[in-house]
């Protein structure tokens, strides 16, 4: 499995020009020309889905022991994609809004593989994870990040999510929170959250998944942050893109 996660680091790290290059076409950048749509609220729980599914499943169709620091694992893996497969989706409010089914379908495939990757890794490695691991700097310092970027994420979707009043469509500056000092503090939260994972794990499929949630997520955010500065004169200039007083 090795083999085809190093591939896969490499096809990440390949795109990643392209990336930042073309914006990718659905919420504030949507544009025509990317083939049938569907509603932003239905494509959210289809590409969520498949991650919330397939790490479970196979790190239960593992053939090694399982251990509960592995289940701990599996518990945080949850604990993400529930939110954002079951419930952030229904708390946006993007009545109208649609998302290309060509967006849908790249994000259902990242999200099979990133989750197959670790599940599969999990299910047949969770016999390295006694319960000496639990004390290791590696779990603790990757759980501390893994907690900060949950919290992070979750609080700046939640000042998003309540910038506009009921009935009011346009955008506005976000305020409070980390949005003090970059535009995108939940793609930073993110990104901090799968660092922590690939480090409580110490594996390479957790490295993976966390070096392409932020070839994924970086461009977003630099996309997010040129987008405030054009719609909104008065945006605040010391603010960046998404890693504080660097980018």
């Amino acid at each position: 499995m090795n083999g085809f996660i190093y591939l896969w680091v490499a096809i990440g790290l390949i795109i990643f020009p392209l990336q930042l290059r073309v914006s990718a076409p659905y919420g504030r950048h949507m544009r025509k020309g990317w083939g049938p749509t569907i509603s932003n609220q239905l494509g959210w729980v289809i590409m969520e889905t498949p991650a919330l599914l397939t790490m479970p499943l196979l790190f239960l169709a593992g053939s090694a022991e399982k251990t509960t620091v592995s289940w701990i694992f599996v518990a945080l893996w949850l604990l993400h994609y529930i939110n954002r497969t079951l419930v952030f989706p229904f708390r946006v409010h993007t009545k109208g809004k649609k998302m290309p089914v060509l967006i849908a379908v790249f994000a259902i495939f990242f999200n099979v593989v990133n989750g197959s990757i670790n599940g599969l890794y999990l299910g047949e490695n969770a016999w390295k994870y006694t319960s000496d691991w639990l004390t290791d700097p590696r779990f603790l310092t990757g759980i501390g990040m893994f907690a900060a970027g949950l919290i992070i994420n979750w609080q700046s979707d939640n000042i998003l999510l309540h910038l506009r009043k009921p009935g009011e469509t346009e955008y506005k500056i976000p305020q409070g929170g980390l949005f003090r000092y970059v535009s995108c503090p939940n793609h930073l939260g993110e990104i901090i959250e799968w660092t922590g994972f690939a480090i409580l794990t110490w594996s390479l499929a957790g490295f993976a998944f966390a070096l392409w949630t932020a070839i994924n997520l970086l461009p977003r955010a630099l996309d997010h942050h040129k987008w405030y500065l054009k719609q909104f004169p008065e945006y605040p200039k010391n603010r960046k893109a998404v890693f504080p007083f660097i980018l």
